[in-house]
């Protein structure tokens, strides 16, 4: 470089994935548009137009045992829900570099077999593969699994964070072979506080050395896995105050672990409206509100936060004087509300002073549109979160199956692109090379 020159900094890239919506209040199921949970054509459509965006991966989460209220299986989850792995091998089948991702729990689980499938995945896909790890110490998910209940809260990330590690001894395991031939497998010998693992890896080691880890969590414990173990970490979506608090947080934790910031990918699950004028996309985010949280949903969702059958109540009339029961076992196998008599108050305080219903305060109190506007407007917003380091991306959930990302792709993704901060063409077939993240090191 000659002197009194300098080189311009590249402009921070957008990371975007998409979210099959399933069995969840994001989806608006009343919509004509709105298609099958489970066929596969549905799992192809979103697949497909991710590919057609240039997304860095497709995600779907996992669910259990189906979820009960008041003893009943709850509504939403009536249509069930396909195992992950299965739905991912065949959409390898018909994308070429999309990411596929996997949701897994780690507590029910066991490390040889978990290993042995994301590996076989990474190779049918060519690279494609990741693995969100999640953890239970929900004891009625537990009871459709031998150990049904037997994990303590304080052990779900010691065990994780074990099941990750070895997992990765198990992909390493395999010496290189010559001239791309199959690599050797040599003995594992794994004897930790969760696992003993003792024999030899049945699978050459994945195209990506490993599988691109991702990690959801927001507490304390979520965050500092996160920065030991993860490639990515799937977040709440905030405000961009919180964003860059959570992100500079995060991001802090990576150097006692020997990482750089560029190690680990922060990536928040959003939602988006679009319109022609900033009125319209208002106007259409006030709906899709409506038709997610119906009336009866509105008491469904104020259960479980007071914990008590709460059937009486009008959804237009005033919220419930009486307090929550915080020991309650009224809504079974979904996240427990923190302190419910906190978030009542709050609830009370919010409903006293703007005069809303249970129905207006629950959609107030619930609202999942992040980002609302013209695609123009929606891009900026994008942009302007990852140019000031309150994400390195963004995992967007969709309103509709399967199409709800459609227009997405066809007038929000362009306009990042005359920006300059996404891509116009995959440069690599990997997924880690997507998000920039280097092949690790084998070791042993």
């Amino acid at each position: 470089m000659t002197a009194g020159t300098h080189r311009t900094p590249a402009r921070k890239q957008i990371h975007l994935a998409a979210h099959f919506p399933g069995v969840n209040n994001t989806t608006v199921w009343a919509d004509p548009r709105s298609r099958s949970q489970i066929e596969f054509s549905s799992f192809e459509h979103l697949a497909r137009t991710a590919e057609r965006g240039l997304f860095d991966f497709f995600f779907l989460a996992e669910g259990l045992r189906l979820r009960e209220h008041k003893g009943r299986i709850h509504d939403l989850d009536v249509v069930g829900r396909p195992e992950s792995l299965t739905v991912l091998s065949a959409l390898a089948a018909v994308t070429d570099r999309l990411g596929l991702a996997a949701t897994v729990n780690a507590t029910f689980n066991e490390p040889y077999e978990l290993a042995r499938r994301l590996a076989s995945l990474d190779h049918l896909s060519g690279g494609r593969a990741a693995w969100n790890v999640v953890t239970s110490s929900d004891a009625f998910t537990g009871e459709n699994f031998r150990r049904g209940g037997f994990l303590d809260r304080a052990d779900r990330y010691t065990r994780a964070a074990e099941f990750v590690a070895t997992a990765r001894e198990l992909w390493d395991s395999r010496t290189p072979g010559a001239d791309g031939a199959p690599g050797e497998p040599r003995p594992v010998a794994h004897n930790g506080r969760h696992f003993t693992v003792a024999g030899e890896f049945g699978v050459d080691r994945p195209p990506q050395g490993h599988p691109v880890v991702i990690q959801a969590g927001d507490s304390p414990e979520g965050r500092e896995f996160a920065a030991s173990a993860a490639d990515v970490i799937f977040t709440r979506h905030g405000t961009l105050e919180a964003g860059r608090a959570f992100y500079a947080d995060v991001k802090g934790r990576l150097a006692r672990y020997g990482r750089a910031p560029d190690d680990l990918k922060i990536m928040p699950g959003v939602t988006f409206v679009l319109g022609d004028t900033a009125a319209e996309a208002q106007e259409r985010a006030t709906e899709i509100r409506r038709q997610q949280v119906s009336p009866q949903n509105a008491l469904l969702a104020l259960e479980q936060v007071w914990g008590v059958d709460l059937s009486a109540y009008d959804p237009d009339g005033p919220l419930p004087d009486i307090d929550p029961d915080p020991e309650s076992t009224l809504v079974q196998g979904r996240v427990k509300v923190g302190d419910p008599l906190a978030v009542a108050e709050k609830w009370r305080a919010l409903s006293r002073a703007k005069g809303l219903s249970i129905h207006q305060t629950v959609i107030e109190t619930t609202s999942r549109q992040s980002f609302i506007g013209t695609p123009a407007a929606v891009a900026e917003q994008l942009d302007e979160f990852v140019r000031t380091d309150a994400a390195d991306g963004f995992i967007l959930v969709p309103h509709l199956t399967p199409g709800g990302l459609d227009e997405f792709v066809e007038r929000v993704v362009p306009l990042l692109q005359e920006r300059g901060a996404f891509r116009t063409e995959y440069e690599g077939a990997t997924l880690r090379s997507h998000l920039g993240l280097p092949e690790p090191a084998r070791k042993g």
